[in-house]
Formats: structure tokens, C-alpha cells, sequence
């Protein structure tokens, strides 16, 4: 394993859809591939609100991404996405993920398109620090490393996804998602920095790409991303019953933040935090 960049992007679960695909695998996304195209949802004419994309552009070479924050792997690079493609792919897996246990369902082609165009807006709003407390937003992409002798299409190189932000807590917010009500005693004064912290979310991986270490190395990027950024504490939220996306991040060093975690049921979630080194300044 190679590392091309000094450096790197993160990811997490989840959280903004409904409950629903809280009770699917943040970590497997089903989706068909082929050699030639994948059976992605490409908007039609009718779709006026979505940038002009291109389903027949080729992924970025090595030359392209020169520059960008990435992680080489086996035969897989994850990086920061660029393309609105790249975007629009990572958003599919998305939806995929979220409808995978009712696919027989009719329309839900037109479901998952429909899900997919929310995704892809509300991805590209996080990235542009237009979104709640997130000061920050990155969306990772894995992709096929570069052929000598044949170029990919863009939906046929993303193999997985992850965000990863950089948020400050909210007022009375002791932990991701979790409010105090306000004490009558004044709070001891912090340095703006102990109010930051790492999220990880959104976590997709196509089905034919799985065991071959993309989660993981997703993670192990955005890891970097936020130690470079400064941050003490990376988090993120998994489901009660996903037994292997908590091991995932036990393995990567994420512990189980017991207070704040209250499990009462299978879709209930539980909060994971892993401690950052911090020896780098954004």
C-alpha cells in the first residue's frame, strides 16, 4: 500500500435519510456492473434543474489528478471527487443503498433517480459549506486505477463513496446530535478549536467491489484529512444491528461512546469516536 499524497479524505454513516435505510448496511451498496455500463439512472431532457452531464466522459487520469488528496490501494484509488460525474455516481450509490431491500417495488427506477438528484444537490451544498454547522465538507470517491491501454467512463470507475466534514458544535450540543438543555451556570470558556470536530458519513460500497479493503481505506483517508485539519476527535454514528461496519471501526481504532449511546432497539444507532494524533495544523 502506497500513499501518492501527503494528503488524504474521510467518510460516515448515513444520517440525513429517513429511518429506513438506517436498517440497511451502511457498508454494501447492490449495484450491476459490467464491463461496458453500469445500469446507472442518467436524468433525461426532462430533468432542467440538473447540470449538463456527460455519461460518456472518462474518468480523470493520473496526470489530471495531480494535486489532489488521495490514498492508492491495491487496485483502487480513493480520492476527493471532482467531476459533477463523480458527483452524480456517488449520489446513485446512494440511492441504491437506500432502496436495496425493496427492489422489487415498482417504479423504483423512477424512486431511485428521484433519490439520487436529492442526494446530488444536498452533496454538492455540503461541499460548498452550505449546510447547518458543517464548516467543511469532502466527498470521497474509490475508482478503478487508471489502465495503460483503456480509459474507463467515470460510472464505470467509482466503486465507493464517503463524506467526511469538519462541524462545530451547535449550542448545548455535548456530542454529534446530542443537546443539553442550557445550565443556569455559565460554561467555562474554550479555545474555538475544542468546539470542532470530525464526522464521518455516507458510507457506500458497490456489491461486486466489496472485501477488497475500499471502506476502509476511505476511512483511513479521511482520517487524514481531519488530523491535517486539526482535529481531536473523529466520529461517526452506525446502526445498533450493523454488526460489521462496528467492527470495520474497531479495527480502524473507534471505540463505542458509551454516554451517549442508548440502544433500545435494532435501528437506534450508536455513536463511535476515534482520537486523532492533532500534530498538524490546518
Amino acid at each position: 500500500m502506497t500513499t501518492m499524497a501527503t494528503a488524504r479524505p474521510l467518510f460516515l454513516p448515513r444520517e440525513s435519510f429517513p429511518v429506513s435505510y438506517c436498517r440497511r448496511k451502511a457498508l454494501e451498496v447492490h449495484c450491476d456492473n459490467s464491463q461496458t455500463n453500469r445500469n446507472l439512472a442518467v436524468p433525461g431532457s426532462d430533468s432542467s434543474k440538473l447540470p449538463e452531464l456527460s455519461f460518456n466522459r472518462l474518468q480523470l487520469s493520473e496526470q489530471e489528478c495531480c494535486g489532489l488528496q488521495r490514498r492508492n490501494f491495491g487496485g483502487f484509488v480513493a480520492r476527493e471527487a471532482v467531476l459533477d460525474e463523480e458527483y452524480w455516481t456517488a449520489a446513485w450509490l446512494r440511492a441504491e443503498a437506500h432502496w436495496e431491500s425493496v427492489s422489487y417495488m415498482r417504479h423504483i427506477e423512477s424512486y431511485k433517480r428521484k433519490h439520487a438528484e436529492q442526494e446530488f444537490y444536498a452533496l454538492k451544498r455540503r461541499c460548498t459549506g452550505q449546510e447547518g454547522n458543517s464548516l467543511k465538507c469532502f466527498c470521497f470517491v474509490a475508482v478503478k486505477k487508471e489502465e495503460k491501454n483503456a480509459r474507463r467512463t467515470v460510472l464505470n470507475s467509482v466503486v465507493g463513496t464517503l463524506d467526511l466534514s469538519i462541524r462545530q458544535f451547535l449550542r448545548g450540543e455535548t456530542y454529534p446530535g446530542e443537546v443539553k438543555k442550557p445550565s443556569a451556570v455559565l460554561a467555562r470558556q474554550e479555545p474555538f478549536d475544542a468546539h470542532k470536530y470530525a464526522y464521518v458519513a455516507n458510507v457506500c460500497v458497490s456489491k461486486f467491489a466489496r472485501r477488497r479493503g475500499i471502506a476502509s481505506n476511505m476511512l483511513y483517508l479521511a482520517t487524514d484529512i481531519a488530523t491535517l485539519a486539526g482535529m481531536k476527535q473523529l466520529y461517526v454514528h452506525v446502526n445498533a444491528d450493523n454488526k460489521p461496519a462496528q467492527e470495520l471501526y474497531k479495527k480502524s481504532g473507534f471505540k463505542v461512546v458509551e454516554v451517549a449511546s442508548y440502544p433500545l432497539s435494532k435501528d437506534q444507532r450508536l455513536l463511535m469516536f476515534a482520537e486523532l494524533p492533532g500534530q498538524f495544523s490546518y
